[in-house]
Formats: structure tokens, C-alpha cells, sequence
């Protein structure tokens, strides 16, 4: 989401830090550019106004430019701020509880900002925490809505309350009574939005929110509408009293400025960010882990999390034994390429890998998922023994293997050829020894 202000707010640094000395003159160029990039990724201008203000009464105040490594500096200077800007170093916005359950969360906003799905989402995210939710349809003007989320419900297993001809106040109050009665600890209450904000709809969510006292009243906002989804925070805060923000889309192209905005424009935290279309997509938001992603320092904990999520510690350890002892076959290959994919898009893991964006840029790197699945289905056409022993894959076998995963002999050579270049790398590096040209050093 954040590639091009990203791409424009290193290439200003780049050419910072390639003077030996930064004059003031030199700083104030710079912060012009670090503007027009905060502008064009339609951040408010009152908050770049501020933003460029602080950071240039920051560097100069501290003697930044006649210190060691000016540029570096004024880098930590614009990071600092970025995450102030973002909401804080305080870690991700914890959810709101009442004093005895059910907590009710209520989410409102437009039509279209995927609140059905983000209510999905959250009752997953939630149930992994040990937690017992339940869904409300409370969205009996479009069309499908119910039938949405009753399906997402079935899909996941989790509970979700709906009665036929019952206003959406009255069901909602319906709904918590019920999760009293039966135990569920979280109402996730999937309101009714419109096209534009209008009377009746602001009418309708007050209403639900004076009946069923929610501790969180949640905004999905859709990111790529830029600085429309912060007018629309204004407007739901003033007559309803939103207490945070989902800002669904963040794998989009969007330019960013709705979340380099909402925090100081709408003043409610951002809790949440959808990441993907998958259920899984929605991550706590972390305004340091943003910032460094925009500055293309890479999130290297969001992905450790990623990862942690889908390999407990005994698969962990396990896997480790057979790298350590070269002993990786192809049926490990094929669990961690899915694993990786269930992480998100490559070119997005990429990212958040230090150092990473810089070192692919100008390049034409084109990661190909249709290669990877044809991979999978490469591997998925051998049997357990094949997978386990490639080396026993002659030339009949890989006619067979060819015929089933639907690709030719050559590409079963070439992936048997890079397995066995991976088995080797291995083996040297489970004896200390490094391959010529691996870029890291033993350890």
C-alpha cells in the first residue's frame, strides 16, 4: 500500500545521506520533498503541515546537523514522528471490555468498507485468543447481507444471531440477551450501512449503540478512499462516538494517506488493518511497525507472527532436526512453500524483510505464484515415497508425475535439480561451512 511513498521517502534520504555534511539548506530541501510525497500519498495538509514543522524544529533544535551522521538522524527524527503520527510507540490499541460480559463490539461505516467480512475476521482473531463470539446479522437492508455472514459463520463455526423481521436495535439488544443465556463473551454486531451517510442510518446506529452499551464502537473504513474515510471518521464520531478504526485494505495500491491521517485528523485509534481477503487477513495495527514499512525498514516481528501462527513449537524444533541434519525432503518442501503462501503474497513477505525493498529496486523481479502452484502441484502428483526418496524418480516416474500435475519431463528435472542444489546448501551450512556466494556469514 505504502510502495510509492516508501520508494519517494528513501530516494529523498538516499540523496541526504550521500552529502558528507547536511546544511540547514540541505534539510529544508529535503522536507520539501518528504511534503510533496506526504501530499501525493493524500495525507491531510494540515497534518503535513505540522509533520514537516516538528521534524525540521527537531532537527535543528537538537544539533542534529553538526553532529555524527546527520542524515541517520534526521531518519530516526521522521521515523519517531511518522509513529507519533500513527498513534504512538505504545504497542497496538487494546479492545475496550465491559465490566461482566457479553462486550459488545458494534461496527459501523459505509457500504462497501467489508464490515461483514471484518466481523468474520474478528470473531476469528478472537476465538484464537480463547474467546467465545458471537456474529449478529443486523443488516436487513442489502441485499445478501444475512445470507453473507450466516455462510461466513458456518464456514468458521462460530455462532451467529439472527431473527426474521426484527428492527436492527431490538435484535441487536435480542443478541446480547442471548449470549448472556448461552455463554459467548464477544457480540460482534455487523450493522447496516449506505451508500453516503444519511439521517436514518445515523439514527438507526445510535439507537443500537443507546440499547446495548457496547465498550467498542469499531469503523471500517475502506483505505482506498483516501481522505474520504477520515471525513467519514469525523462524521461517525461526532453523532455515534466511534472508539477506534478498522481500515480495511492495507494490500491494496492505495496511497496511505487515510492512515497517516485518521489518528490526528479523526482522533480514534487505528485497532486493526485487514491485510488480505483471506479470514485470517486482519492483524492488530502497529504504528511503529507501519512506519518502519513506509521508510523501508521492514517488519521483521509481523512476520515472525505470520510464521508463529502456522508452526507450533514441536513442528518448529522438528524441522530444524531434519535442515540440521540434511534430512529435508520433499514432502517438508511442500508443507512450508504452503505454509509461506498462507502467509500472504510474496512480494508482500518481501517487504517485510529488511532491506529487501531496497535491494530489489530497479530490478525486475516478477515473483510468479502460478510457478509456485505449479510447483505444489508437481510434488502433490508424486507419491509419499517419491517424496520422501526423490532419488528414486527415474524416467518413468517422471512421465507419470508430468501427466498428473499437467507440466512436461523438463520440469520435473529442474525442480528434482534445484532440490537437490537446496540438500546440498544444507549439508554444508549443518557443517559450518557456507556455499560460494551465500551472502551471510557462518552464524
Amino acid at each position: 500500500m505504502f510502495e510509492s511513498l516508501s520508494d519517494r521517502l528513501q530516494g529523498v534520504f538516499r540523496k541526504l545521506s550521500s552529502r558528507g555534511r547536511v546544511s540547514e539548506d540541505d534539510l529544508k530541501a529535503a522536507l520539501r520533498e518528504v511534503r510533496i510525497a506526504l501530499l501525493e500519498a493524500d495525507v491531510s495538509l494540515k497534518v503535513v503541515k505540522q509533520f514537516v514543522q516538528t521534524v525540521q524544529d527537531k532537527a535543528l533544535g537538537a544539533e542534529v546537523l553538526t553532529g555524527l551522521n546527520p542524515a541517520q538522524q534526521v531518519v530516526k527524527i521522521v521515523h519517531d514522528e511518522l509513529v507519533e503520527m500513527l498513534g504512538g510507540d505504545g504497542g497496538p490499541s487494546k479492545l475496550a471490555t465491559a465490566p461482566t460480559p457479553p462486550n459488545v463490539i458494534m461496527l459501523v461505516g459505509l457500504q462497501g468498507s467489508g464490515k461483514t467480512t471484518t466481523a468474520a475476521k474478528l470473531a476469528l482473531l478472537l476465538r484464537k485468543q480463547g474467546q467465545r463470539p458471537l456474529l449478529v446479522a443486523a443488516d436487513p437492508y442489502r441485499p445478501a447481507a444475512v445470507i453473507q455472514i450466516q455462510t461466513l459463520g458456518r464456514q468458521l463455526d462460530i455462532p451467529v444471531y439472527h431473527e426474521e423481521r426484527r428492527k436492527p436495535p431490538e435484535l441487536a439488544q435480542d443478541a446480547v440477551r442471548h449470549a448472556e443465556r448461552n455463554g459467548l463473551n464477544y457480540v460482534i454486531v455487523d450493522t447496516a450501512g449506505r451508500l453516503v451517510i444519511d439521517e436514518a442510518m445515523m439514527d438507526e446506529v445510535a439507537e443500537i449503540r443507546r440499547r446495548v452499551h457496547p465498550p467498542e464502537v469499531l469503523l471500517v473504513a475502506d483505505a482506498m478512499t483516501g481522505q474520504d474515510a477520515v471525513r467519514v471518521a469525523e462524521q461517525f464520531h461526532q453523532r455515534v462516538g466511534v472508539t477506534g478504526v478498522v481500515l480495511t485494505k492495507m494490500d491494496s495500491d492505495a496511497r496511505g494517506g487515510a492512515a497517516l491521517s485518521l489518528r490526528s485528523v479523526a482522533g480514534v485509534p487505528i485497532k486493526f488493518i485487514g491485510v488480505s481477503e483471506k479470514l485470517e487477513g486482519l492483524e492488530p495495527f502497529h504504528a511503529d511497525r507501519i512506519a518502519s514499512r513506509i521508510l523501508g525498514m521492514g517488519d521483521v516481528m509481523t512476520l515472525i507472527e505470520r510464521a508463529q501462527q502456522l508452526t507450533d513449537e514441536d513442528e518448529a524444533q522438528r524441522l530444524q532436526k531434519k535442515m540440521r541434519t540434511a534430512t529435508f525432503d520433499l514432502e517438508d518442501f511442500l508443507d512450508q512453500m504452503t505454509k509461506v503462501r498462507q502467509m500472504g503474497p510474496l512480494d508482500q513477505l518481501l517487504g517485510l524483510i529488511p532491506g529487501m525493498s531496497q535491494a530489489l529496486r530497479g530490478q525486475d523481479v516478477n515473483i510468479d505464484e502460478k510457478a509456485m502452484k505449479r510447483i505444489e502441484a508437481m510434488i502433490q502428483s508424486m507419491t509419499p515415497n517419491e517424496r520422501r526418496h526423490p532419488e528414486i524418480i527415474g524416467g518413468s516416474r517422471k512421465r507419470r508425475i508430468a501427466r498428473g500435475s499437467g507440466t512436461t519431463t523438463a520440469d520435473i528435472n529442474q525442480l528434482l535439480n534445484q532440490f537437490r542444489q537446496m540438500q546440498k546448501m544444507m549439508k554444508m551450512m549443518s557443517r559450518g561451512k557456507m556455499p560460494a556466494g551465500f551472502p551471510f556469514g557462518p552464524g
